[in-house]
């Protein structure tokens, strides 16, 4: 499955060596953690591709499988108990799931870099931010420790931290929340990736912080032409930022939209809950719509559609059958580009 960019294309990045293909293609990846209660599958058959210059929203509630695979992706799975059974993780056309350690390595940071939700768990409380930053710089280009700090003064005023010179031997305790995921963000821009993976950038920061890390984040995406994988559970945060979205749930991918698209009309059950769930402006004093129950337990994933225990439009078919990824249509049969659908009844969700 490819999901196809709404945007016009773009040219590859830097010492780009396949200009044709995507970036990243992930191919019917599956992660499964070995456990003392059974196997817990966490990614099942997960396909998506990523473009120079494009941005793919992976979306979906604590335990979909969204951070997992990007794990998988960046090599820093726990294994064991993580097992990767199945599938391919392509950069640039080559398998990073078959390379050695000491290859991944040398493209993690300089090719694929990732930003973590929780800044402040993700950086060391005892070295300076500047010493965190200028690591990248002296372990994977030999600078010097002058020229290293140099750098990241650079990079702390490229992500618009004030007095960047005066604060680089600050500590990560002494910056606010904002200004820390910031730190993260020039940690992952460092050497220049073509790649960027930003697993839950937001959590705990207010609105206006988000929205200026987001804008950040899509200045900078603009800049470096890169590739970005935006994780996250809110819908609010991709809109303006995403060129397409991917919806996953219990490890598997059930919707592919680009991003306006699948606002508008979406094409799965599970999409259009979290859509409804959204607090509207116009909808002031109703009673806001919840989907019931709870995320599966991946040891005991339902049988069929995983979502069919919550789903309002369950029938028997979702029970038994486990409903393949396909294409999404128009009513008259025309092609909707990049719009795919894993649920028996799309037509009735996208069309009714």
């Amino acid at each position: 499955m490819t999901i196809i960019d709404k945007t016009s294309p773009v040219p590859a990045p830097r010492g780009a060596g396949d200009n044709d293909g995507p970036l990243l293609e992930v191919r019917d990846l599956h992660v499964e953690f070995h456990t003392r209660d059974g196997v817990a599958k966490a990614v099942n058959g997960v396909n998506y591709t990523v473009s120079a210059g494009e941005t793919l929203a992976v979306l979906g509630e604590s335990g979909s499988g969204k951070s997992v695979t990007a794990q998988a992706i960046m090599g820093i799975l726990d294994m064991p108990p993580g097992r990767i059974p199945k599938g391919e993780v392509l950069f640039r056309g080559q398998d990073l799931l078959t390379m050695s350690n000491e290859e991944r390595r040398k493209i993690r940071g300089s090719k694929i870099a990732m930003i973590f939700q929780d800044a402040l768990s993700s950086l060391n409380p005892v070295l300076s931010v500047g010493y965190q930053l200028g690591e990248m710089f002296r372990v994977h280009q030999g600078l010097s420790k002058k020229e290293a700090k140099a750098k990241s003064i650079e990079l702390m005023d490229r992500v618009k931290i004030p007095a960047a010179k005066a604060r680089v031997n600050d500590y990560p305790h002494q910056f606010s929340g904002g200004m820390r995921q910031r730190i993260m963000i020039a940690m992952a821009l460092a050497l220049e990736p073509d790649l960027i993976i930003a697993d839950e950038p937001t959590t705990a920061l207010d609105v206006t912080v988000q929205a200026q890390v987001m804008d950040l984040l899509a200045e900078l995406q603009r800049e470096y032409n890169m590739g970005l994988i935006l994780i996250t559970h809110d819908l609010g945060v991709v809109a303006d930022v995403a060129d397409k979205i991917a919806v996953m749930y219990a490890g598997r991918i059930v919707e592919t939209a680009p991003v306006h698209e699948l606002y508008k009309r979406p094409a799965h059950p599970y999409t259009r809950g979290l859509l409804d769930s959204i607090p509207r402006l116009d909808q002031k004093g109703q009673e806001l719509y919840a989907i019931k129950g709870l995320p599966p337990n991946l040891l005991k994933i339902p049988t069929g559609c995983a979502f069919n225990p919550r789903c309002p439009k369950a029938e028997d078919i979702c029970r038994t059958e486990v409903p393949p990824l396909v294409p999404v249509t128009e009513q008259d049969g025309s092609d909707l580009p990049g719009r795919g659908s894993a649920c028996h009844f799309w037509k009735e969700t996208i069309h009714g």
